[in-house]
C-alpha cells in the first residue's frame, strides 16, 4: 500500500484541537491543492469564505447546531457553490446566459465538493486535522446574510482546520464488494448485515461516546423525518430556480 492510500485510509474526523496556528503560507498551499481538483468544463465554480471574525465564527457555531470546534478550530472555511463568477464571466464574453438550471446547481456543487476534498488530502497530509460540518444547511439563509453570498452562490458545507488535539479510532467503511457492482446493480443486503455487526462492534469498544447500535439503525432519522425541507426554497431564492 502506498503511502497516499495509507493516508486516505487513515481519515478521521477532529472535533478537539490545539492552541497551534496553521502558518498563512501553508493555508494557501491547500487552498492551491483544492483547486487542482478536477472541475467539470473548467468552470471551477465554487468560492471559499476564509472565516476569520472571532465573533462571526461563534455564530456560525450556533447555526450549525452548537459545534463549538468551529470557533475553537484554528481555521474555519466555508465552501460555497457559485454559478455568480461563471456566468458574468460568460455574458461579458458575449453569451446570453440562462442562470438557474439544475444542471448548474449539480456542477457547482460537485466541483466544490471535490474541490474541498483535495484541500483536506492535502492538509491531512501535512499532520492537520479536519471536520466537515454539514451543519452549515441547518441556517443557509442566516449564514449567506453573514457571509454577505450574492445570487448565484450557496454554501455547501464548512470545514475546521487545525492540529489535532485528539487521536479518535478510524471508522469502518461498507466492505467494497457492497459498493462495487460489476456491470448492474445487485442487491447487497448481506455486505449490509455483517456491516451492521462490524458498526455495533465499533461502537461499543471505541474510546469515547460508546453505544449500542448499527449503521442501519442510525440512518433511521434521515429517512423517517423530512431533513432540512428548507433547502429547496432558499436554492430557489439564491437563482437556481432548477428548470
Amino acid at each position: 500500500m502506498n503511502p497516499v492510500i495509507e493516508l486516505l485510509n487513515a481519515h478521521r474526523s477532529i472535533r478537539r484541537f490545539t492552541d497551534r496556528k496553521i502558518a498563512p503560507e501553508l493555508l494557501q498551499e491547500l487552498i492551491q491543492a483544492g483547486q487542482s481538483a478536477a472541475t467539470s468544463s473548467h468552470v471551477q465554480a465554487y468560492s471559499v469564505i476564509h472565516v476569520k471574525n472571532p465573533a462571526n465564527r461563534e455564530t456560525l457555531a450556533e447555526l450549525a447546531g452548537g459545534q463549538d470546534y468551529i470557533a475553537t478550530c484554528s481555521d474555519f472555511l466555508v465552501f460555497c457553490a457559485d454559478m455568480k463568477r461563471p456566468a458574468e464571466a460568460a455574458e461579458r464574453a458575449g453569451a446570453d446566459a440562462t442562470r438557474g438550471m439544475t444542471e448548474q446547481l449539480l456542477v457547482a456543487s460537485v466541483d466544490t465538493a471535490l474541490m474541498a476534498q483535495n484541500v483536506v488530502v492535502a492538509a491531512e497530509s501535512e499532520g492537520l486535522g479536519i471536520c466537515y460540518i454539514g451543519g452549515i444547511r441547518n441556517n443557509p439563509q442566516a449564514v449567506s446574510d453573514l457571509l454577505r453570498l450574492p445570487e448565484h452562490v450557496y454554501p455547501v458545507f464548512g470545514l475546521c482546520l487545525g492540529y489535532p488535539d485528539q487521536t479518535p479510532e478510524v471508522k469502518p467503511r461498507l466492505p467494497v464488494e457492497a459498493i462495487l457492482k460489476e456491470d448492474y446493480y445487485r442487491d447487497d443486503q448481506a455486505q449490509v448485515d455483517a456491516f451492521d455487526a462490524t458498526m455495533r462492534e465499533y461502537y461499543q469498544a471505541r474510546g469515547s461516546a460508546q453505544k449500542d447500535t448499527t449503521w442501519s439503525q442510525n440512518l433511521m432519522p434521515l429517512f423517517e423525518h423530512k431533513v432540512r425541507p428548507h433547502m429547496r426554497d432558499f436554492l430557489v431564492s439564491r437563482g437556481f430556480e432548477m428548470k
